[in-house]
């Protein structure tokens, strides 16, 4: 895989060089709530600019159905990369059209254009490789050169990602080449003991990560809305909390797993439970308890881990030389249901070992409960990316850079 730099050294000055980032940024209207994205392809940016380089940074924001939407409009992203960087960067307001082809040729050497949400054109995510391709082709035709540095899309067989590599001379970025630098951490040669901690909403959506890390980890911690399925599978009343009923025998067999070759699984003890789901935007106090994870009341909702469970947790991520975590233990937006995820948070900080965030709903838990970034070993981009890597996937955004 061609590095940035072995790119720029064979000349990039007055060069038009598609930058495919990752801008896919949380808003609020048109108010970002967290640049980390934005932030993680700044240095990459700023060395194409300073090579000379006629940079066009492309990227998704949301799921718009193929069409354009201002509710997903990349304006405010391109408008906080300029203030990032320190100059104008100009906008498109569409993908391959009339303004996107007058942005680009505008450019001068040392430039930033921003192209409009490439989801807005239904070929970027076709699944038809011919509709796929065809946009492509249109891409390539703005560009001279390709760099790949949206991580947090590589695992998205995209025409941005996937298809227009081929069309074009390629890199690899900084970001991507820190991230898979970082993943190699996780399965080749990893420091003991490798705990893993992951949460977010359903069990499904990590299964493939628990059947590839039972072979390489040494604890497993579960906690958010998925633990409540292991729980279940258990025999313990869940209440209403959220169930993945069809889950439970895959749950079953990990856990025999886990038990029959050592590693340690590790579940909740106590849980903080509520009749009703809070208020997200009103954030007010809500009426809540705890209570043992083995004694749930029925019509009650899980919505994060006891202090018991903290303290656990905390002890199994202490020693740790290596530690992935990937999703909250509770509904983190609410004060009332973050404690378990700043526990998590806190123990990374206070371990002397290295502690991956992966991406996604725990980045932001970080950022949101106020968290130095700098304390952790690593926060990645990429969530889904991160995931699919550690189950062991090939990841199409990866594949097309390499030579």
């Amino acid at each position: 895989m061609k590095t940035i730099d072995e790119l720029i050294a064979e000349g990039v000055t007055g060069k038009r060089v598609f930058v495919r980032a990752d801008l896919n940024v949380p808003l609020s209207g048109t108010t970002i709530t967290d640049d980390g994205r934005i932030r993680a392809v700044q240095p990459t940016v700023e060395k194409l600019v300073a090579a000379g380089a006629r940079v066009v940074v492309a990227s998704h924001l949301g799921r718009p159905k193929g069409a354009p939407d201002p509710a997903f409009s990349l304006a405010p992203a391109a408008a906080r990369l300029g203030e990032l960087i320190g100059a104008d960067v100009a906008f498109a307001t569409d993908t391959v059209g009339e303004s996107a082809r007058a942005t680009v040729a505008g450019l001068g050497d040392g430039r930033v254009a921003v192209l409009e949400n490439l989801r807005f054109n239904p070929g970027e995510t076709s699944k038809d490789d011919a509709e796929r391709g065809a946009f492509a082709d249109q891409l390539a035709e703005l560009a001279d050169l390709y760099v790949g540095d949206g991580f947090g899309a590589v695992h998205r067989k995209h025409a941005s990602v996937f298809d227009l590599p081929a069309r074009l001379p390629h890199a690899a970025g900084d970001l991507i080449a820190t991230e898979v630098g970082v993943l190699k951490k996780l399965t080749e040669n990893v420091d003991r003991p490798y705990a893993v901690v992951l949460g977010g909403s359903k069990v499904s959506d990590k299964l493939g990560v628990i059947d590839h890390l039972l072979e390489r980890a040494d604890r497993i911690l579960i906690g958010g809305g998925m633990a409540y399925t292991f729980l279940k599978a258990q025999g313990h009343e869940v209440g209403s909390s959220l169930l993945q009923e069809d889950q439970i025998p895959a749950v079953l067999e990990y856990l025999k797993r886990a038990e029959d070759k050592g590693v340690e699984f590790v579940l909740p003890v106590d849980v903080v439970v509520s009749e009703t789901f809070p208020d997200l935007k009103a954030k007010a106090p809500t009426e809540h308890r705890t209570v043992p994870a083995d004694a749930m009341p029925a019509g009650f909702i899980g919505l994060d881990n006891g202090p018991e469970t903290n303290k656990l947790y905390a002890s199994k991520l202490a020693d740790a030389a290596t530690v992935f975590w990937n999703g909250p233990m509770g509904v983190f937006e609410h004060p009332d249901y973050a404690e378990g995820t700043r526990a998590v948070a806190q123990a990374l900080v206070d371990s002397s070992g290295f502690s991956v965030v992966g991406g996604g709903d725990s980045a932001a838990a970080v950022r949101t409960l106020g968290f130095d970034e700098n304390a952790f070993g690593h926060i990645s981009t990429g969530g889904g990316a991160s995931l699919e890597y550690l189950e062991g996937k090939t990841l199409p955004g990866l594949a097309a850079l390499e030579d």
